[in-house]
């Protein structure tokens, strides 16, 4: 696993984030031996198809210092954790209601030496505090994630974007976006990224 697409696409970096960015290979790949967070298939390709895919939310909008984020589904910790790296002071809250997830992402987190994430090992809707993003990946169609979070969004924003949700999602979403019945955006994320992978990939931000 080579971390240096991230430092192509990401060149800014200081040296305790790259760091931190080189550091998750190997542990994700000795905790994927224990508990399958990421598919087997998926592990060799980690920094593309789970970190660059994590880091595309930066490319679509900036976080300010002192934001709150609530990654809801967070699984072992994406989008979450590298978007903890990037932002190192933004306050980022990862919750997930499978408990062994959790126990691999607060180890992560430890041994990336992150003091700005919380793990929480909670149902979504449970979640208490106000939040100015909501993240998301693949977790529930958006109607479903909407239910989850829409009475958890500080009333006043602070960022270019108006407070809401922004969720990575895959293929074809137009029934799904239909289901939601509010109003949306949706980015393609080859506008951000050459690889393949991402070729059926976008963003969905829904503003509160």
């Amino acid at each position: 696993m080579d971390a240096s697409i991230i430092t192509n696409y990401f060149p800014k970096l200081s040296d305790t984030q790259r760091q931190q960015f080189e550091s998750l290979g190997a542990l994700y790949d000795e905790w994927n031996q224990k508990i399958n967070v990421i598919s087997r298939k998926d592990i060799e390709t980690l920094y593309e198809r789970h970190v660059l895919h994590s880091l595309s939310i930066a490319r679509f909008t900036k976080f300010n210092d002192g934001a709150d984020i609530l990654d809801i589904g967070t699984g072992g910790g994406f989008p979450g954790i590298p978007l903890a790296i990037l932002f190192p002071k933004v306050n980022f809250t990862l919750v997930d209601s499978i408990g062994k997830k959790i126990k691999v992402v607060d180890a992560v987190v430890k041994s990336c030496g992150l003091e700005n994430v919380t793990a929480i090992h909670q149902r979504a809707e449970k979640t208490k505090g106000k939040f100015d993003f909501i993240v998301t990946r693949a977790v529930a169609r958006s109607k479903m994630i909407w239910s989850w979070s829409h009475d958890k969004f500080k009333t006043t924003s602070s960022h270019n974007l108006e407070n809401g949700i922004i969720a990575l999602k895959g293929g074809d979403l137009s029934e799904e976006m239909e289901e939601l019945e509010k109003p949306y955006q949706q980015t393609l994320l080859s506008t951000y990224f050459s690889e393949d992978f991402f070729d059926t990939k976008s963003i969905i931000y829904i503003p509160r």
